[in-house]
């Protein structure tokens, strides 16, 4: 006798139209998420030379390269706040509402960020944005991990964190067209006032997308005093939860402090090479090409994070982490020491973008299938924003080193960071072909 060997599904058999509905809504909340948070990369550089110039005295370049990572690390420690927090709040009063609310606070305070008059007001707005940037993910992953199927899992949080690159990309053509059309220096605060139109998104969430049932029989569950919903002192208590968290944070510290402690200073060197002298008559073509070279490194990206779920569903998650951490140690100082023209820019920023970017694939597929239904968004969330406070050293290191001993090389000593993530990988579970925990 001979047994049929059942072949595999594919990825978007038996979903229905509710399904596509609900990848589409968390695509675009995470994707108009990561708009702004590159409207800001773009924009922090000419924002803080405005803020910190006197009249007729232009800022000094060291002074703003450090500013420029002081109030990213600002910006890190709001997102990681507003990530513990409303990884909670996903958990107790649901994934659409904890997606509105996010939204909402993110789009407000990155529109408000362009009507500030100094460096304090203009740091504390990116905190505030940065908490609401920080609670979308944990809901909106959460959603999508309880809304679809085993077999369509990893795919659609793929789609999902791939979305965050097209984000990236329409902040760099932003930049690129608002350069473009607007010779004034003060063209950052148009930047910042069109990162306030994702606030109707926050209505979209609430009218079309329903909570999972997944997540409405817990909360059945906890209002019979059954269980509890966000109570974070379990992922202590419980010992495969607590090994998880910490597996978790360690995996999202490594990618976080990657990327913003060194891929998003991509501006920086780019600036360094094309305009080292910081000349005013050159400010608007710099900023430009800068958008220009934006979108290309997000093109990388976008590819980055869809290949990383793709080869997670062929050989598994921890090998797919091994592989990004070892391309990412490579990529990351090579880059930053050979771009030294215009064209090599355009040639490795997207391979850069591949590297770092496929990490976040990584994590937007792996942190919910560790955490059950209960702690699901409280975990993710941990995970992700306890990294981002362990990660708020990055930029403000960047910075400091930067000034002293330039770009290339403040990249590659932060880039040995990708090594220490190999290291964490031997307590990490292995995820692939399981149901989510309950």
């Amino acid at each position: 006798m001979s047994t049929a060997i059942a072949a595999p599904k594919k990825w978007n058999e038996g979903l229905t139209r509710y399904h596509y509905i609900v990848l589409a809504v968390a695509a675009c909340g995470w994707l108009f998420d990561t708009m702004d948070q590159w409207i800001y990369v773009l924009a922090r550089n000419p924002a803080l030379t405005d803020l910190m110039s006197l009249p007729g005295v232009p800022a000094d370049p060291a002074a703003v390269k450090q500013m420029s990572g002081i109030v990213q690390a600002i910006f890190i420690f709001g997102w990681a706040t507003g990530g513990l927090f409303f990884g909670i709040v996903g958990d107790r009063m649901g994934r659409t509402t904890t997606m509105a609310i996010t939204v909402l606070i993110y789009a407000v305070f990155t529109g408000l960020s362009g009507t500030a008059t100094s460096v304090y007001d203009f740091a504390a707005y990116r905190f505030m944005t940065g908490l609401g940037i920080g609670g979308e993910f944990a809901a909106g992953a959460s959603l999508v991990a309880e809304v679809f199927p085993a077999h369509a899992r990893a795919a659609a949080l793929g789609i999902m964190q791939a979305c965050s690159a097209l984000g990236n990309i329409m902040a760099g053509a932003i930049g690129l067209t608002v350069a473009y059309l607007n010779p004034d220096p003060g063209r950052w605060r148009i930047m910042f006032f069109i990162g306030l139109a994702p606030a109707l998104m926050a209505f979209v969430v609430r009218i079309i997308v329903k909570e999972p049932e997944m997540w409405k029989h817990e909360r059945d569950k906890a209002a019979q005093g059954q269980i509890q919903l966000g109570a974070i002192t379990q992922l202590w208590k419980e010992a495969p939860l607590r090994r998880n968290m910490l597996v978790g944070v360690g995996l999202a510290a490594i990618g976080v402090i990657g990327f913003w402690g060194i891929g998003t200073f991509s501006p920086d060197l780019l600036k360094s090479v094309i305009n080292p002298e910081a000349k005013p008559e050159l400010a608007q073509r710099t900023e430009m090409l800068i958008s220009a070279s934006v979108m290309a490194q997000n093109f990388g990206a976008f590819f980055g994070m869809l290949g990383w779920a793709m080869l997670a569903q062929r050989i598994g998650r921890k090998k797919a982490f091994m592989c990004s951490f070892i391309a990412c140690a490579f990529v990351v100082p090579f880059t930053f020491h050979a771009v030294n023209s215009l064209t090599m820019a355009f040639v490795l920023f997207p391979v850069m973008g591949f590297a770092t970017s496929s990490l976040f694939g990584g994590y937007a597929v792996y942190f919910p299938e560790l955490f059950p239904t209960r702690l699901r968004a409280t975990g993710t969330g941990i995970c992700y924003n306890v990294a981002r406070y362990i990660a708020i050293s990055g930029p403000a290191a960047f910075g400091y080193l930067a000034a002293i001993y330039g770009i290339p090389w403040a990249a590659t000593v932060i880039s040995v960071v990708f090594i220490l993530g190999l290291f964490i990988l031997p307590f990490a579970p292995e995820t692939k072909g399981k149901p989510l925990p309950e």
